[in-house]
């Protein structure tokens, strides 16, 4: 159990570097800016526990570059989680085929950044335009197809 676990964390982390350079290269390639949503999500949990993230208070730059961090921290944690989820869904479906494990570990992926943001308000799915559509989508299949590659890998 302890190695399926390890496996599952390594292939997170590999699956959530997938996803920054496929996102990074999105961003350079278009010309967008970062999204905003990480930070916002911090800065509502923020405003949710009353407890401003620096001691001059919620509007400094210091609070400002820490939900920055903590945003960032949070998807690498939904990639390390994903990646867990992945483990968890071939150990339950060994006879799956790759794609299908890539589909599970994208989708979960997804549903641990884009939930959490979208039921504190921060965003809402329905309202995307296409172009956000695939912004968060792609990635989101990059991430699953190396996740799951890599996981398969490292149980051979």
């Amino acid at each position: 159990m302890t190695r399926r676990f390890l496996h599952g964390l390594a292939a997170g982390a590999a699956g959530t570097t997938a996803l920054n350079a496929v996102t990074y290269l999105d961003m350079a390639l278009r010309g967008r800016p970062a999204s905003t949503t990480p930070e916002e999500t911090v800065h509502r949990l923020e405003d949710i526990a009353h407890r401003p993230l620096a001691p001059e208070g919620s509007g400094t730059e210091a609070a400002g570059n820490r939900r920055a961090g903590i945003g960032a921290l949070l998807g690498i944690a939904a990639g390390l989680g994903s990646g867990l989820a992945c483990a968890a869904a071939r150990s339950a479906l060994p006879r799956a085929p790759l794609p299908a494990m890539g589909l599970i570990a994208g989708a979960a992926a997804n549903i641990g950044s884009v939930g959490p943001m979208t039921a504190l308000g921060v965003t809402d799915p329905r309202e995307w335009p296409p172009s956000s559509w695939a912004s968060d989508i792609i990635p989101h299949l990059v991430f699953g197809a190396v996740t799951a590659t890599v996981y398969d890998m490292l149980e051979d």
